[in-house]
């Protein structure tokens, strides 16, 4: 009876490792601003409540330096790697070293340029940018009563949410209810605070007239916004439009100031990312693209999303 006992201890301990083996994600992002702070966590909480690992890497910004991650990512052999890419003109050169490892891929928030090509065992999950700056738009439109002249703070125009969110209010305003809105400059603030709130100094300084501030994201709104009060130009019934309903961005509105943003679902896109990465390793179906909807917040409806992002 012992020796049966110990033979099955040791068949216990040797199967033990493969039992208890859990699934290692990489996750590679490109920065940690508010937002995709917000995303990563998402991202590692998932894991766990799947019983993966997921292995953080902040790239800072630096595409060079992401693109050596990666490769990193690769020679550790992780089960799967996520990436939210600091320059999606480079995700052609991603999506080929990752999938001729043959690494289960998911690109999450920003649209790789290769989208429309993606193989097999590469997925994309985030918001439809095609209606996140146009939410944002309509409503600023609404307030204006379709008339008025605005100016637009751009992100980093090497993203493509940059690039489409701009795009989206240029189609709105050239829509028969907003025709009467005018862009009278369009700024690039690369997602940055400090930088929209520059823009927005120099264009005070330079007496430029205007009725709405739209940015392509909360951190620059935000940004106009200080530099507004420093000038003693704000109001209360001065407009600034962001996007992501950040939490800073949320107290800000809260406050009274912001009017409009847009919620992005960051850590949903994270567990999103998650779901479709321990499927793609157990051979399941995905879609290309998988959608966490983009949802207008207004000082009307601010309550609901308190505590989400």
């Amino acid at each position: 009876m012992k020796k049966i006992l110990i033979a099955a201890a040791v068949s216990t301990t040797l199967l033990a490792p493969m039992a208890a083996h859990a699934q290692k994600v990489g996750l590679a992002m490109a920065e940690l601003d508010t937002f995709l702070t917000i995303l990563k966590n998402g991202t590692v909480d998932a894991g766990k409540k799947a019983g993966a690992t997921v292995q953080v890497e902040d790239a800072g910004g630096d595409v060079g330096k992401q693109l050596s991650q990666i490769q990193n990512l690769i020679a550790q052999k992780v089960d799967a790697i996520i990436v939210n890419p600091v320059d999606t003109d480079a995700t052609p050169k991603i999506t080929k070293m990752v999938t001729d490892a043959k690494i289960p891929l998911i690109y999450v928030n920003r649209k790789p340029v290769d989208f429309e090509k993606l193989p097999a065992g590469v997925a994309f999950v985030a918001s439809d940018e095609k209606v996140s700056g146009t939410l944002q738009t309509q409503e600023v439109c609404r307030l204006l009563k379709g008339k008025g002249e605005i100016l637009v703070l751009m992100g980093e125009l090497s993203n493509e949410a940059a690039r489409t969110r701009t795009k989206d209010i240029e189609e709105v305003v050239a829509t028969k209810d907003c025709s009467g809105i005018k862009i009278v400059d369009k700024r690039e603030g690369k997602w940055d605070r400090t930088k929209g709130q520059d823009i927005m100094t120099n264009w005070l300084s330079s007496g430029v007239k205007f009725d709405a501030v739209i940015a392509n994201n909360d951190e620059m709104a935000i940004g106009a916004i200080n530099a507004l009060k420093a000038a003693k130009k704000w109001s209360p019934t001065s407009i600034v439009a962001g996007i992501d309903a950040t939490p800073d961005a949320l107290a800000s509105m809260k406050a009274g100031d912001l009017k409009v943003t847009v919620f992005q679902n960051a850590a949903g896109q994270g567990a999103g990312a998650v779901e479709a990465a321990i499927k793609l390793i157990k051979r399941q179906p995905v879609e290309r693209f998988v959608n966490v909807p983009f949802e207008l917040v207004t000082p009307a409806n601010l309550g609901k999303y308190a505590g989400k992002n």
